[in-house]
């Protein structure tokens, strides 16, 4: 869908009932993905990534975030050292967590490309039109999209200086 302005609301507050929540098990939440970037089509998923300082406070921040009506999901494949978490709505998922430590490689990537597309409209605009090619080619299939995405994704940052 066409960008919402109110993903940045439902993301501030997505990021204040995590860090109330976790109480210092999750020291910081960032926004990612799509959504967070003003302008850009989008699937409607608020996603974050949840930062834990070692991979020993997962386990108890994740029993913090299903009080927060968020369920452990499938670990994506093309992330490691991550756990995913979903909160459902209707039975699709309106959020995404990703549960990572502070120091990971999987945090520095999604951060670094979000940065990056927010300050290169150009590339942003080919990024938005890539993923609505690829959603067309993969016939509405979120596991085709996923890989074919995953690849856009690793294009994308060869460019990144």
């Amino acid at each position: 869908m066409h960008y919402d302005p109110r993903w940045r609301q439902e993301f501030e507050q997505t990021r204040s009932n995590i860090l109330h929540s976790c109480e210092g098990w999750v020291t910081d939440v960032a926004h990612i993905g799509s959504t967070a970037i003003s302008g850009l089509v989008a699937r409607p998923i608020v996603d974050v990534v949840a930062s834990v300082e070692n991979l020993a406070a997962v386990d108890e921040a994740i029993q913090r975030l299903r009080g927060l009506n968020f369920s452990v999901a499938r670990d994506p494949a093309w992330a490691d050292e991550v756990k995913l978490l979903a909160k459902p709505r209707h039975g699709e998922p309106t959020h995404h967590v990703y549960l990572a430590s502070a120091d990971s490689a999987f945090r520095r990537r999604v951060l670094t490309l979000r940065d990056w597309l927010r300050s290169n409209a150009e590339e942003a605009v080919r990024f938005e039109e890539g993923k609505v090619e690829l959603w067309k080619r993969s016939e509405g299939d979120p596991a085709r999209y996923a890989q074919a995405k995953a690849d856009l994704f690793a294009s994308l940052e060869a460019k990144i200086p």
